[in-house]
This record gives structure tokens, sequence and C-alpha cells, in this order.
């Protein structure tokens, strides 16, 4: 959920890294289990029923996600229909948001950029007491300031969140709600059809992904065409699809209200969990998920001022004030490379000679030797780091600059790591006499694969 500002054609790594390499970066994976309907569209195979034929590529699946409470107010705003609720950041604020609400009843929920927060369970106190099982609850007004104590700053586990879980900084508070039936519904791009596809069912909640895996037939999928947008018969497919017992057209008018969102606010996905249908037939977005292009910051600049840091790896983080492409993997070989593709190359060559490569950090072709110290800095926070490889090809980017970052870098930083330097390309020879001069223990490589086999060795 990161936003990368940088060069989109730096940015396809995490999901070739992936797809190519079997690595599997901790972006990646929650791209991968962001959302159902990624799941969905894998397992259940969309039909092509576009003329066009969409050209296969790699593109860029980091982009930024918002909470259940803001992506709600969006949708709202686009004339979705969405349940009453109110964020809250203290206990205070969550027992006044009860108290306006008004009912004997309230749904408690936690905020995270993690699906499955009713199966989850919050981590041990630090006292040693259980965590508090499941992140969201249906409680009585008077239990909202213990419910909201052991929600706040606790941090919470879902199957999607990962082992490490996410903290809970937000709770909302919303009404609740008297629903008939529950429904899934997706938007999202398919590169089949070369166009947004939606996807839903009949049956939503939280076993929607076994749903599909056993039962496929009931998942319906229905391709929108960019040029001619969602038609009035392709928005009453869906409505059908899902068995709607209420005003159908006021169900279209709902499906279009959720397509035109996806469009005009630049969403790489919106998905509803259940899509609700209440005792009077209406439908309602009880639980929503968007995701935003990061291309699109420029003209959805409110959108992304409410990017929350917090749930992201801060190295991450880091990286992008500095123009930097990082994405941290599993490994213990730190490796700071200049071109996406020369990224892949040495992270595959790490593990042909039996290394596991911790990162991926792309310092592009212009960086400085600030830029090049700071990238040491967020390579060597990973406590799994135990070497780092240099692989530089100077094109753009001049190898003395690189020799001269790297020297700045060991000085300041005091590494105790082994630091394996590969530099080809532009002033190589003025790199390689500044590395000798240095007086500092770095271990230089005549080509990559040489690399790749010394920083192995470094750590065996």
């Amino acid at each position: 959920i990161a936003s990368d500002r940088s060069d989109p054609s730096r940015r396809r790594v995490d999901s070739v890294s992936a797809a190519l390499f079997g690595y599997q970066s901790q972006a990646t994976k929650r791209n991968m289990l962001s959302s159902a309907a990624t799941t969905l569209l894998k397992r259940t195979a969309a039909p092509s029923v576009l003329k066009r034929t969409a050209t296969p590529a790699v593109g860029a699946v980091r982009n930024i996600n918002l909470h259940e409470y803001q992506s709600a107010r969006i949708m709202g705003e686009c004339g979705v229909n969405v349940p009453f609720g109110i964020p809250a950041h203290t206990v205070q604020q969550a027992v006044d948001a009860a108290e306006k609400i008004g009912d004997e009843d309230v749904v408690i929920k936690s905020q995270i950029l993690a699906g499955g927060r009713g199966l989850g369970k919050f981590m041990d106190n630090d006292d040693g007491t259980p965590g508090l099982q499941g992140g969201v609850h249906v409680i009585p007004t008077s239990e909202v300031h213990d419910y909201a104590a052991k929600m706040l700053g606790k941090t919470l586990v879902t199957k999607q969140s990962g082992p490490a879980g996410k903290p809970v900084n937000t709770i909302l508070l919303a009404k609740k709600m008297s629903l008939a039936r529950e429904f899934y519904f997706a938007i999202m791009m398919d590169r089949a059809s070369g166009g947004p596809i939606i996807i839903a069912c009949s049956e939503g909640g939280t076993s929607i992904e076994d749903l599909a895996e056993k039962y496929p037939e009931k998942i319906i999928k229905v391709p929108v065409d960019l040029s001619e947008g969602l038609t009035d018969a392709k928005a009453m497919q869906v409505v059908e699809g899902l068995t709607v017992s209420g005003d159908k057209d006021a169900a279209v008018q709902q499906i279009r209200a959720l397509y035109d969102l996806f469009v005009k606010r630049d969403c790489t996905m919106v998905e509803v969990n259940p899509l609700a249908e209440d005792t009077d037939g209406n439908l309602i977005a009880a639980d929503a998920k968007i995701g935003f292009d990061d291309n699109a910051e420029f003209r959805q600049y409110d959108i992304f001022e409410q990017r929350d840091l917090s749930q992201e790896d801060p190295r991450e983080v880091e990286a992008g004030k500095w123009d930097l492409n990082y994405i941290g993997l599993d490994g213990n070989i730190g490796c700071m490379v200049n071109g996406a593709g020369l990224a892949m190359s040495t992270m595959d060559i790490i593990s042909l000679n039996g290394g596991k490569p911790a990162n991926f950090l792309d310092v592009g072709g212009g960086a400085t030797a600030e830029q090049v110290k700071s990238a040491f800095e967020i390579i060597t926070s990973d406590p799994h780091v135990e070497a780092i490889l240099v692989n530089i090809f100077g094109g753009i980017m001049k190898c003395d600059i690189i020799a001269q970052g790297i020297i700045e870098a060991s000085k300041a930083l005091d590494l105790k790591v082994p630091v394996v330097v590969r530099l080809e390309g532009t002033n190589v020879e003025i790199g390689k006499k500044m590395l000798e001069d240095s007086g500092l223990a770095l271990i230089t490589a005549e080509d990559l694969d040489d690399a790749a086999a010394k920083a192995v060795a470094a750590i065996q």
C-alpha cells in the first residue's frame, strides 16, 4: 500500500520478481492478500468477451489504500449508500461517538489496512494476558469504553496482515443495521479483457474465498468496455446475478455509482464485502476497501493526503523520501543496484549462488552520494542483513558518485557487515581507485557472478 512517486518502470519489480524469480516481498504479500477480488479473479478466469485483445504486460501493483471509514466517506460523496459511522482515535472519542449514534447496540470496528478483521486476534498484552479475539464486534453501547481500550494502540493479526499484524490507531463506531442478505461486489482491472471487470456473488461475507473455491459457478464476472462505460444492460446483469429482491432500478443506480467511483477517482480496486440488502430491499455498502493508482496523485490529492504511514513498512516510507525504490524481502543479503532489470538479475544470481536477497533497492540513474548513504542506512536498518552487495552499471549513473556514497556511508554508519562492490561503466576506473584508496575493508568484484559468490561466501 505504499505510495511510490518514482518512474512506473521502476515499480515493476514487486510483481515481476514474485512471478519470475519466486521472491515474495512484504509488499507483494500485502498486495496478494489485499482483497478477495484478486483471489476470485485468479480462481475463476474471466471470459474475454470484448473484441479487442489486451497485450499482457507487467505494471505497477503498489497503490495507496484507505481505511474503511475513509472509503465510506468517499463512497457516500459518490452516491453510494453507506452506513452511518464515526471514527474515533481515543477511548473518550469512541464513547462520545456511541452516544451520538444513540442506539442500545453499536458496531465497533478496528481500522487496519488488511482484511479478515472479524476473525483476527489482537496480540497478547505486555502483561501476558490474552489479546481480544476479533477486530469487529456488535456490543452494547455501555461496553464501548472497555472494547475501545482493548483495541486502540494494540496490534491486530489477521490472515491477510501477516504475522506481524497491523497497529490499530483508529476504530469506527457504526450504526447497527438490519441486514436481510449479504452479497459480494468488486471492481478491478482485468488484463484478460483489457479493462475493468465487475466481480459479484449472491453470497458474501468472510468466507467468500472458500465459496469461490468450492462453487466457482456462483461467481459472476462482467467485463466493462471503457469506451462504452457501464451500460444499463450490464448493470442489470450484475443486479440479476446478485438476485436482488428489492427495487432493481434502484440497485442498478447503486452499481452505477460504484462504477463511477472506480473511474472518477482513479481506483485500482473497489471491493464491497458485504454489499448488503436491508429489510426494505435497499443495497448498502456495509464494508468497503478501495485502492487508488499512485500515478493519479496529481489529480486525487485529497485522497493521497489521507495516506496512513503507520500501516506501511517504515523502510519503504523512508526510501520514498529519498526517491529510492525499496522493497523488503525475506533474505539476508542486502542489495543496492541501479535499474529494476539489473536489480532482478542481481537477486536471481544471488539465489543461484545459494544466497537469499534481503531487499530490492534501486537508486535510479541520477542518485547523489547523499542518496547512496541513505540507501545504506535503509538496508542496514533490517536486522536480518548480514552482507551488502552493490551492483552498479554506470550509464547515466557515474561509478565515482556511487563510490563516494559508499565511502561516506561506510565511515558514517560504521558498517559491521561485509560490503561487496561491483562497478562497471562510466568513470569505473576512478570509482575503483577511490575505493582502493579509502582504506575501508570493502570486497571488490570483477563481474556480477563473482560479486554474488563473494557476498554469499562472506556470510558463511
